[in-house]
């Protein structure tokens, strides 16, 4: 599916209730767990002790903080859709979100997103983004939930 380029309100409102794309697929390896693990001062054995998690882990692996898995919002919503005519875009806020299967280390995830609600907010556009963070080959999401975003498009 080719990236969804809006440039207005009524743009991105003409996809209410439908999805919007999907990511590529991107590889959370230890590399990058333990990079948010420094970054966010979290290093419970779970994610950063390989040898560990091995021996005492039931998932005999290390697997990926919930947050780190999130925190990958962005560049996979990214990938799925360029909004043009911005002033700025303002991260709003979370509902709903709840983490369903930890994501292994080693393992792959990649983004679904659709539409759930538009609104005119005095000409700022807030959009619900219904949202489900996949693992490759399992079926229930690492994440799911929605995402709401302020889009600020210039003014004609």
């Amino acid at each position: 599916m080719a990236k969804l380029i809006v440039s207005s309100y009524d743009e991105l409102a003409a996809h209410l209730g439908q999805q919007l794309g999907q990511s590529d697929w991107l590889t959370v390896d230890q590399d990058r767990i333990n990079a948010f693990a420094d970054a966010t001062l979290d290093h419970q054995w779970i994610h950063v002790d390989v040898e560990r998690a091995q021996r005492e882990s039931p998932y005999k692996s290390t697997i990926a903080h919930g947050y780190l898995t999130l925190s990958l919002l962005p560049y996979l919503w990214n990938q799925i859709i360029e909004v043009k005519n911005l002033d700025m875009m303002v991260n709003y806020g979370m509902d709903k979100m709840r983490f369903g299967k930890p994501v292994i280390c080693g393992s792959r995830v990649r983004l679904t997103a659709s539409l759930d609600s538009i609104e005119d907010l005095r000409g700022i556009c807030k959009a619900g983004i219904k949202f489900s963070i996949d693992i490759e080959g399992q079926r229930r999401p690492a994440l799911e939930g929605i995402a709401t975003f302020l889009y600020y498009f210039k003014k004609a």
